[in-house]
């Protein structure tokens, strides 16, 4: 692993633990990233309901293993030439604390998810269903970098297909 690696995993680990506190504040307004409009947190944004147990949280490495695969998923799609420009001019900062508390909390584990709900967070983006598999392709290489066995990634994929509704165009 190198340092470039390492920098967004900490910052990851940090703005979650963080974000616990925040969630009861302006998670809208976090230091370090744009603010946007005022919402109502809720754990029904997250677009599932989190596994029992934590028994998913745990095979995917707790919450380091959570912000690497994190940290890897948005490298791999702010390069990735089939859907970057839908990634440009985003808050990286803000997606990266907002989808490490997202699959952490629907994972099972000690986390809030404190962003927008799916149809909010993507309106007017213009995501189509390629945007989508491509972004789930990125997803699934970043589950196997970490070692999340095929049929563990199988099932944290079926939790999130659901929320397709929500984030493509139709």
């Amino acid at each position: 692993m190198t340092v470039k690696r390492y920098l967004p995993f900490a910052s990851a680990v940090l703005l979650t633990t963080v974000s616990a506190v925040a969630f009861a504040s302006e998670p809208w307004s976090m230091p370090g990233e744009e603010a946007i409009e005022p919402y109502t947190p809720s754990a029904a944004n997250a677009g599932a309901q989190p596994f029992a147990g934590d028994q998913m949280f745990q095979a995917f490495g707790g919450q380091a293993g959570v912000a690497r695969i994190v940290t890897d998923l948005l490298d791999r799609s702010f390069a990735d030439a089939r859907i970057s420009d839908i990634f440009k001019g985003h808050d990286r900062v803000r997606l990266q604390r907002v989808l490490v508390e997202q699959f952490c909390f629907l994972l099972g584990g000690p986390c809030a998810y404190s962003g927008r709900d799916m149809a909010t967070a993507h309106k007017d983006m213009g995501v189509q269903p390629g945007d989508m598999n491509a972004l789930v392709e990125n997803l699934q290489l970043a589950m196997e970098e970490e070692g999340i066995p095929f049929q563990t990634q199988n099932r944290f994929l079926a939790k999130l297909a659901p929320m397709k509704r929500d984030i493509v165009d139709k």
